[in-house]
């Protein structure tokens, strides 16, 4: 992301660049923190969150949400936060799509492991939808032997996985072909998920943080994951430890709105409580 004070406006979501401005070259002590003892603390936190609000650390730390800007600033200007509005992110917490043959190698154990979790609770008969996600081309692998299911999708890789599911019925979505991700995006691709019903939905998204929600980072993808949201009875994350307290461009969906997340075994503790509180049902892999 670019330094500076230009606005990008997303759909339901804002980031706002404020101007970075000098920290004063000394500051007080204030309960007994100097300001250089304050900004590790505050960088700890951001690694550990993934993201901070001005209230909130300037609340923490019981000094003005002056000298957290300050804080923060100072960081911004190391290379060790980006400045959003209202506070900080980890520089690498926006993220940038990537193609789809990389990212079928990130974290491929994981994926697999999580994939065969979320076979688990598909039982012959239902209709489900698997999105674009290489996380879900695992479950279509897993789910080849089960009977009468109907499975709607927009990925192109999942639905080639699938042409030997002979005992289910699969249907791929119209509309525009995105080569970096394997699927199938555009009015045509949301207006025909608006024609069907299904009872799981198992989505994977590009990023999944606990304030911004299920993220994504393609307009019209996320448009169509959308539709695929309005029309399952049950919502199903499939999401591994490394895409947590990360967050691409649009949001798809808040983690509120999620019924189970399927993850694996190194998701930090504190983001599991959190997923808890927020009244998700938790598996971990």
């Amino acid at each position: 992301m670019a330094k500076g004070s230009s606005k990008l406006h997303v759909s339901e979501g804002t980031i706002l660049h404020e101007p970075v401005m000098a920290a004063s070259a000394a500051e007080p002590p204030l309960d007994g923190m100097m300001a250089e003892e304050r900004r590790t603390q505050i960088l700890k936190i951001v690694r550990s969150a993934g993201r901070v609000r001005v209230n909130e650390l300037a609340g923490r730390f019981s000094t003005s949400a002056v000298t957290i800007r300050n804080d923060l600033n100072e960081l911004h200007q190391r290379g060790l936060v980006l400045r959003s509005h209202g506070g900080a992110v980890l520089p690498d917490t926006i993220l940038r799509e990537s193609p789809v043959h990389e990212r079928l190698k990130a974290q491929s154990d994981e994926k697999r492991r999580i994939g065969a979790m979320a076979a688990t609770l598909i039982h012959n008969g239902e209709t489900i939808i698997l999105d674009s996600g290489t996380t879900t081309l695992e479950i279509a692998r897993q789910i080849k032997k089960k009977q009468g299911l109907q499975i709607i999708t927009n990925g192109i890789n999942i639905a080639a996985e699938l042409l030997d599911a002979r005992d289910s019925q699969v249907f791929i979505v119209g509309g525009t072909v995105r080569g970096e991700s394997a699927s199938i995006s555009g009015h045509f691709a949301e207006e025909m998920f608006d024609q069907f019903s299904a009872d799981k939905l198992f989505l994977s998204g590009a990023g999944c943080d606990l304030d911004f929600g299920v993220s994504g980072a393609n307009l019209e993808e996320t448009m169509v994951n959308r539709a695929m949201i309005r029309i399952a009875r049950e919502i199903i994350l499939v999401a591994d430890a490394s895409k947590f307290s990360k967050r691409s461009m649009l949001r798809i969906a808040p983690l509120a709105e999620i019924d189970t997340v399927i993850s694996d075994a190194g998701l930090d503790e504190d983001i599991q409580a959190k997923l808890r509180a927020l009244g998700c049902n938790l598996i971990l892999v």
